[in-house]
């Protein structure tokens, strides 16, 4: 594949061609080796140049999984993923994937094709404004009007997505652009007027941090998706072992530091480990690394680490002081804060601070009984991770088994979970997959889906089967909407309206049809030999359908606006 270097040092740096292919060969300038998506008449132009191009296509089988794809594979990689769809529907198709993305701060390039220009307004054929659906949900859109733009634009849009924060960039294109001549020239020095990103923290609340640090005698690190988008675990982890200061994380955090660790207590938040969220309950200094304090991390924000000073580092400006308003703040990159952060601390060992955090994973358990002639998912886990490895890639839906790979998968690997945070996107975790596969063909890559959510995008195994991606499915499938059934058991007396979705299919056959393979696992005997025989399994994707309890519960759980002194850790 072409890489920015070698596009530049074989291609002369000006020439005319069409703006079709002043799209492709300034994507290719960026370093793109992949796009997923899914053609129509105003792309045609688009779709036509890529057949004789060094861009691979992955075509999905919609619009959405398209943008899905192209988040799994960015996430996987830190790289930014790319995505294409027409104009209309197909534009509209990828704004769940685009909100998704945008949301967990992940780089996408989204790119619609458009009408005509002189279209523009009058409600033509296939006709949407994209650029107005899309302002809301993005970094930054973009609508090209002059065919001679289109080359900067890409290379802006590239330079935004990264830069920073992360983000979604999206470009409409009109379909007229695309037959224009234009004269590609690709600029020297990326220069935006109105567009500054200062990485640079503040030294003095660096060294206030550092003195905090010194004298505190129960600190905890609690670690958002900021710690892997800065690629900046190593530096976690550093901090971590030379001061003795567990770390919690977040959904989007997992994987910044190694589940092995005995200084990781895991999840914290609504359906985070008791030990973590006691941690964070108890701690009198939280060190707060590229989270947002969302609900589902904090529950109650007035009593959210109530006896802790707080120390919030973010890239982001906004972020800081938005929810909870920090004693100290630090707006800079992770990694950079982190390393200076080091510098400032001493050596030092909490032995009395860890040891009650184990003495609270030793004694806050949650239990629940399983059903009777249904698999306990722990077992699932348990049986997946003997054979996943370190260098495994799970990505999973929304729902409880979302939560339970949260807490149960565990993972040394920044990249190595992939889910939807901030939208809870169902669906998701499917063409996330496909996305990450397609970035490591020689890895291990998971699904962890329900039955609810696997069937919003199941036409992507036909992405899957079509590409010879070797995916492992691992369907929970309990005959319900298991996360709203588990807030109608709890709180609204058991009455299940509109969960109940017995009606399905015979998952293992519908995978069957697609060409992939499919096993009906009923048993837990029979679970480590389902595993075996879908690791064997290396052209194709393969779907294992375990029934699980149907009132499984996840647990524990922070009601709604609740706190720690609310968990439940059973439920009769």
């Amino acid at each position: 594949m072409a890489t920015r270097e070698s596009t530049q040092a074989t291609e002369p740096a000006r020439a005319v061609m069409t703006g079709a292919q002043a799209l492709i060969r300034a994507l290719a300038d960026e370093g793109v080796e992949v796009i997923f998506g899914y053609p129509g008449a105003a792309t045609i132009p688009i779709h036509d140049v890529l057949m004789d191009g060094k861009i691979r296509h992955i075509l999905t089988r919609h619009e959405q999984g398209a943008a899905h794809a192209a988040d799994g594979y960015a996430r996987a990689t830190g790289k930014v993923g790319v995505c294409l769809a027409t104009s209309g529907p197909g534009a509209l198709n990828l704004v769940t994937g685009i909100a998704t993305a945008h949301m967990d701060s992940v780089p996408i390039v989204a790119i619609t094709g458009q009408v005509a220009t002189p279209k523009l307004g009058t409600d033509a054929f296939q006709e949407a404004d994209t650029l107005g659906v899309t302002m809301p949900l993005v970094k930054h859109n973009y609508l090209v009007k002059d065919a001679k733009d289109i080359a900067r634009v890409v290379r802006e849009a590239f330079y935004i997505a990264l830069t920073g924060r992360p983000g979604t960039v999206v470009i409409d294109l009109p379909v007229d652009l695309c037959y224009a001549e234009v004269e590609y020239e690709r600029d020297g020095d990326m220069e935006m007027r109105g567009y500054r990103v200062d990485t640079a923290a503040d030294p003095r609340a660096i060294s206030e941090a550092g003195d905090l640090l010194n004298s505190a005698s129960r600190p905890v690190i609690c670690a958002g998706g900021g710690v892997i988008a800065a690629g900046a675990s190593q530096e976690l982890l550093a901090l971590s072992e030379l001061a003795d200061i567990p770390v919690v994380h977040t959904l989007m955090g997992k994987g910044a530091f190694p589940d092995g660790h005995p200084h990781c207590l895991g999840l914290l938040g609504m359906h985070g480990l008791p030990w973590a969220n006691h941690a964070v309950r108890e701690c009198d200094l939280l060190i707060a690394v590229g989270m947002r304090f969302s609900d589902r991390s904090t529950g109650a924000l007035a009593r959210f680490a109530p006896h802790a000073k707080i120390v919030h580092i973010d890239i982001d400006p906004a972020e800081v002081g938005k929810l909870r308003k920090p004693d100290i703040s630090i707006v800079g990159d992770a990694k950079d804060v982190l390393c200076a952060l080091l510098e400032k601390i001493a050596e030092r060992r909490r032995g009395e601070w860890l040891g009650q955090t184990a003495n609270w994973r030793d004694t806050q358990q949650t239990s629940q009984a399983s059903e009777e002639g249904r698999i306990d998912f722990v077992a699932i886990f348990e049986a997946m991770s003997r054979i996943a490895g370190d260098d495994a890639i799970v990505t999973t839906d929304v729902g409880q088994h979302q939560m339970w790979a949260a807490q149960y998968v565990k993972t040394s690997n920044p990249r190595g979970f992939i889910s939807s945070g901030g939208l809870g996107t169902m669906g998701f975790g499917l063409p996330a997959a496909v996305g990450a596969q397609v970035a490591f063909p020689d890895r291990k890559v998971f699904v962890i889906a329900g039955d609810g959510s696997i069937l919003m995008n199941s036409q992507e195994l036909m992405t899957a089967v079509e590409q010879r991606l070797p995916i492992k499915i691992l369907l929970f499938n309990n005959g319900y909407l298991g996360m709203v059934r588990q807030w109608q058991q709890i709180f609204w007396d058991r009455r299940y309206a509109s969960t109940d979705i017995s009606a399905q299919p015979d998952f293992s056959a519908l995978a069957s049809a697609y060409g992939a393979v499919g096993i009906k696992v009923e048993k837990e005997s029979e679970i480590a030999g389902a595993l075996e025989s879908a690791m064997k399994v290396n052209d194709r994707p393969c779907l294992l359908d375990f029934h699980i309890s149907r009132e499984a519960l996840v647990l524990p759980m922070i009601p709604a606006g609740g706190s720690v002194e609310d968990m439940l850790l059973q439920v009769d």
